[in-house]
């Protein structure tokens, strides 16, 4: 199963002019790259200091998510689109440095269940007492602090102000990534329910959400498990739904309205609608096999009808002439066969929205066999 790619951000902490934290940085991002690339992971170098960040200088609690500064806004779009975070921080004073408290502050909800792994950098104690202190605040935020992190001593590490070459530090480099990358995918479900376009689904734990591209191989994946059943049903393997590849899933999750249904992070169930002339289309009803008659598939049905376009004639959807199982569904929602072209081996059905429509128009059905 093909998976999302990680973006990782890599977080530059020190703003002092002539600080090792760009050289820190450097190296660590070159040392994983190779790695990161392997993974499917996206690493990208944030240096604290070019977002020109003032202190925190927001009237609502970060809680709220109303943001009325650009710079705000600029920062929560970056952090809401990484899946964890590896902090580059010195110790100053038996602490982190005031930049990365003052960053971490500015948000909350863009934070919470993301993996945060450091690299410290110091003298006496290699800027360790700066991670403790951090893993202190982030927890707070929800975010899970690794196991695994780097400590660098400068006085070994460096030779006239330069980091120097350490095989060690490079494995340990690439150990870091490997649990962030682990664990970035575990905490997978849990962002996906704090998002706020999330709503609750119909059962316990479940939440409902527009598909978008970043879901093609759940959706790809889902469509495959379920039309095999329509397929042997049908005595037909020319669906579109079990052959379309990632990119094709893509092109049309952009120009349908699809909603998904999620629990765990893993998608049980959707259903796509749109506008075509003025009738309202409904195809692609998929629900997991075995959540299977516990009133998914109605409910996906009605969230469906429910978008339609006001002034929309008619819903209408094809399924498989053999499909009697998804026959009945619609015919108990309503649905009545309608006499309108469609591919060999399928039936469409239709019905009034819920105000007075005019009759139907003799239209050429584009759906295809399995189509629901």
């Amino acid at each position: 199963m093909l998976t999302k790619p990680v973006r990782v951000l890599a977080l530059i902490c020190s703003t002092r002019p002539g600080a090792l934290g760009p050289q820190v940085g450097q190296w660590l991002v070159e040392a994983i790259s190779p790695h990161a690339t392997e993974l499917g992971v996206e690493v990208v170098p944030v240096a604290l200091g070019d977002l020109n960040l003032p202190f925190l200088d927001e009237e609502e609690h970060p809680s709220s998510g109303i943001y009325q500064h650009e710079h705000t806004r600029r920062w929560s779009a970056i952090v809401d689109a990484a899946d964890g975070f590896i902090a580059i921080t010195p110790e100053y004073n038996y602490g982190m440095p005031a930049t990365l408290k003052n960053a971490l502050d500015y948000l909350r909800r863009e934070w919470a269940w993301k993996p945060i792994g450091f690299v410290s950098y110091g003298n006496t104690s290699a800027g360790t007492r700066a991670v403790q202190h951090a893993k202190q605040v982030v927890t707070a935020l929800r975010l899970v602090p690794l196991g695994a992190t780097i400590a660098i001593r400068i006085s070994d590490a460096t030779s006239r102000g330069r980091l120097q070459p350490d095989v060690a530090r490079d494995r340990a480099g690439l150990d870091l990534l490997d649990e962030l990358v682990r664990v970035a995918h575990a905490l997978r479900p849990l962002r996906e329910r704090t998002q706020a376009s999330a709503g609750s689904g119909p059962l316990p734990g479940s939440y409902v959400r527009r598909l978008t591209g970043d879901d093609v191989p759940e959706v790809t994946v889902l469509q495959r498990c379920c039309w095999v059943d329509e397929a042997l049903v049908n005595d037909t393997l020319d669906m579109p739904a079990l052959h379309e590849s990632p990119e094709q899933v893509r092109e049309w999750l952009a120009t349908w309205h699809t909603t998904g249904i999620w629990r765990d992070g893993r998608l049980l169930g959707m259903v796509r609608a749109r506008r075509i002339g003025a009738d309202w289309h409904v195809g692609r009803l998929a629900v997991v096999p075995d959540l299977r008659g516990q009133g998914l598939g109605r409910w996906l049905l009605r969230t469906a009808e429910a978008i339609a376009d006001p002034d929309c004639r008619h819903i209408l959807l094809v399924t498989g002439a053999k499909s009697l199982r998804n026959i009945d569904l619609y015919r108990s929602e309503g649905y009545q066969s309608m006499s309108l072209a469609g591919p060999a081996g399928t039936m469409c059905l239709g019905k009034e929205v819920s105000h007075p429509r005019s009759a139907i128009r003799d239209v050429r059905v584009g759906s295809v066999l399995g189509d629901q």
